[in-house]
């Protein structure tokens, strides 16, 4: 199949009919017509029969289908990509954070940022760690902001700040006496827990940093970012273990922190393109994210 015969059937697939698909692509229905039929012609097997007024996708269509979309996706990407090289650089940023940063020290410090640079229009974004790397990578995003980076031949690291991982509890859970010090580990055997299901690479730290528990503890709910595991805990739900910068933004009415020994060591990073320099702007950026994110550590 030609792309443009991928184009006509994702269009008919759509839509369900010739003249729906030709208003879609902004073309004839004649054109859209003689195209299947090529198409058609050249697979030897028809992709649509006619039933009850509207075109059904044959078993050989629908064999194909997910291979189709595979293209499609590849060419929304090389889409994305060209956009992406027209944009003039030094008009305008684009910033991907995790959810965990993006929630807690990405934003006061943008604000701060901006102060300096009120003409520069910025872009935010959320992701995990991998959508984070991909979107560097396809020039979608001009600084990437993660905890626990494993490294990328492509992109170019900057350590911000160096801090660990901290266990957040609803308030009464662990006695008063006992919140100065830090929390063993082992105490955490058998613990009910609030767990993070997420495929980011700082979640396989933590499993494999809960691993060295006998009993392990109990995952009894499985969240996608460590903002709802503190909600969660906000709400009474027990104990987790997370990321300080979210932890250190839950209520001090109902939650209580506790770092951890031995420790869980966590770096911050700030990522960019490694066969560019990044926009000259962002350096001021870095500078204050980097200062606000010790500040906060230094408050464990």
């Amino acid at each position: 199949m030609r792309l443009r015969h991928i184009e006509i059937f994702q269009a008919i697939r759509q839509t369900g009919s010739i003249s729906a698909a030709a208003q879609l692509l902004h073309v004839s229905q004649p054109a859209v017509t003689k195209v299947l039929q090529h198409a058609e012609l050249q697979l030897g097997f028809p992709l649509f029969l006619r039933v009850r007024g509207k075109l059904q996708p044959t078993p050989e269509a629908l064999a194909l289908e997910s291979e189709v979309e595979k293209v499609t996706q590849s060419l929304q990407g090389v889409r994305r990509l060209a956009k992406s090289l027209r944009r003039e650089p030094g008009q305008s940023v684009r910033i991907g954070a995790i959810p965990a940063l993006a929630l807690s020290l990405l934003p006061p410090a943008v604000l701060e940022w901006k102060r300096a640079y009120p003409d520069i229009a910025c872009e935010l974004s959320s992701d995990h760690s991998r959508e984070l790397v991909q979107k560097l990578l396809m020039r979608e995003i001009d600084l990437a902001l993660t905890l626990n980076f494993s490294g990328h031949p492509g992109l170019t690291t900057q350590v911000l700040a160096n801090g660990v991982l901290v266990a957040l509890a609803s308030k009464g859970y662990w006695p008063e006496t006992e919140l100065s010090q830090p929390l063993p580990l082992a105490d955490l055997a058998g613990a009910p827990l609030i767990g993070l299901s997420s495929a980011d690479p700082l979640a396989a730290k933590l499993d494999s940093y809960l691993e060295n528990v006998d009993p392990a503890p109990r995952v009894t709910l499985s969240v996608q970012t460590y903002s709802l595991a503190r909600a969660m805990v906000e709400s009474g739900a027990g104990l987790t273990v997370i990321d300080p910068f979210t932890a250190l933004g839950a209520s001090t009415v109902t939650t209580r922190i506790r770092t951890l020994t031995p420790p869980l060591p966590i770096t911050l990073y700030a990522l960019t393109r490694g066969d560019e320099p990044p926009p000259h702007m962002l350096a001021k950026l870095l500078e204050i994210f980097g200062l606000r994110a010790r500040e906060l550590l230094e408050r464990l």
